[in-house]
């Protein structure tokens, strides 16, 4: 049996990145990026969360820029949560792993545990882009702190990529964040 969830989990995972190109982003997508980026720009303050997503010289084009990324980002945690979802509910072991209770029992709500699908995607997706936010808020706390360590042009010189090197706390950010978030 487990065998059996494992193969449908790698064929759904398979196809996740062909479903993915094919799917644009939906509103939700966007709306999730922006409460994501308003959230982080609470939690950063506004002059790091500039640094981290300001491209332009006076980095005020960085909410958008922000909400850009973030769109994305809900896009693929709600693919990868529809993809955890379809192989829990596929998982003839599912009661015996959560506390004898079924995927629609589990998951749903109401009399008949309606919208059990759309909740666990729902809960995972949420999950996910807590983790996210989480990632981002502490890796910009450990590049203010390099920063400081390194000093303004050695900092610029490790991780600024343009000309001007006005880019390096947002690669920094973003660097630490992806390493965070894989492993």
């Amino acid at each position: 049996m487990k065998l059996k969830t494992l193969i449908v989990a790698f064929a759904v995972a398979a196809v996740l990145p062909v479903a993915a190109l094919a799917d644009p982003a939906a509103p939700s997508d966007k709306v999730n990026g922006a409460r994501a980026c308003q959230a982080l720009k609470t939690s950063l303050g506004e002059a790091t969360f500039k640094a981290t997503y300001g491209t332009n010289a006076n980095k005020s084009n960085a909410m958008g820029q922000c909400v850009s990324k973030g769109t994305r980002g809900e896009h693929q945690n709600r693919h990868e949560a529809s993809t955890a979802c379809t192989a829990e509910q596929a998982d003839a072991n599912f009661a015996a792993t959560h506390g004898g209770k079924t995927f629609t029992q589990f998951y749903g709500v109401g009399k008949k545990d309606a919208n059990a699908m759309q909740r666990c995607v729902q809960s995972k997706r949420q999950a996910a882009s807590t983790e996210d936010r989480q990632a981002t808020a502490n890796a910009a706390q450990k590049c203010k702190a390099e920063r400081t360590t390194l000093g303004e042009t050695a900092f610029k010189a490790k991780y600024g990529t343009n000309e001007s090197k006005s880019n390096a706390f947002g690669k920094c950010v973003s660097k630490l964040a992806q390493a965070q978030q894989s492993s």
